[in-house]
């Protein structure tokens, strides 16, 4: 999958609306089907918290996007919504995404929508490990698919909504630091993959202190910056794109 990895990278500078992709070029093998499925133990309980802001999306130092977003307590459940603006070169992309997640973290339903060069929608619900996709896009058939993850803790990291990356700094296991490995879904690209994640420590950046999260596939690396493990900034050197609060 390295070859469909850097292609997605190419696009994602070119366009500057892809950072979220990138975790593509770590996709499982026979990412069309269910894969056998090993015993796993549910993820312990994350540490989520209630959060709201703005992120404008750069990209060779201009700003091409912006996404905003809230995550909040649902009952016992979370819910993150974020909807992004994106420019490219075919014109202004809006994307929109709703995750529902357990107190653990853990995803539970996830819905997307995107209107702009395409629109299509699809619903997908998790069941444990699996994962099953029913999408919507216009002129075309539905579709429906199944994935079924290797191992736990998922994750969902859609393409240009980077509040999910916010999410992620929250399920990693900041007592036991180290390399962490997640699966992940990117729905819009229908892709399960992993990715790992590992505390840098702490970092000056434009005068704050700042927590890092080194984010990493097989060749590819983002730079998650936090402060109280609030999601500040990501950085993607590979595509020179940035993502900053406001």
């Amino acid at each position: 999958m390295k070859r469909r990895g850097r292609r997605l990278l190419s696009a994602a500078v070119m366009a500057a609306t892809t950072v979220a992709a990138f975790v593509t070029s770590a996709a499982l093998p026979a990412a069309n089907r269910a894969e056998r499925l090993l015993p796993a133990a549910r993820p312990a309980a994350a540490t989520l918290a209630a959060d709201k802001g703005r992120f404008r999306i750069m990209s060779g130092g201009q700003q091409v996007g912006r996404e905003e977003f809230e995550i909040a307590p649902n009952g016992t459940d979370w819910v993150a919504r974020g909807t992004a603006e994106v420019k490219t070169s075919e014109g202004t992309s809006r994307v929109s995404g709703t995750l529902e997640m357990h107190n653990d973290g853990s995803p539970v339903h996830y819905d997307w929508s995107t209107q702009g060069t395409k629109k299509a929608a699809a619903a997908i619900n998790f069941n444990g490990a699996t994962a099953m996709i029913d999408l919507r896009v216009d002129g075309a058939r539905p579709f429906t698919q199944q994935f079924t993850f290797s191992s736990q803790p998922i994750v969902v990291l859609d393409n240009n909504l980077y509040h999910q990356y916010g999410v992620l700094a929250r399920l990693y296991d900041w007592n036991k630091k180290g390399v962490q490995t997640f699966s992940v879904l990117v729905p819009q690209e229908m892709t399960p993959g992993s990715v790992t994640v590992q505390s840098i420590g702490a970092k000056d950046v434009e005068g704050k202190k700042l927590d890092e999260l080194q984010v990493k596939t097989e060749d590819l690396e983002l730079d998650l910056y936090l402060e109280n493990q609030r999601l500040v900034r990501i950085d993607a050197p590979n595509a020179n794109a940035e993502i900053i609060r406001e």
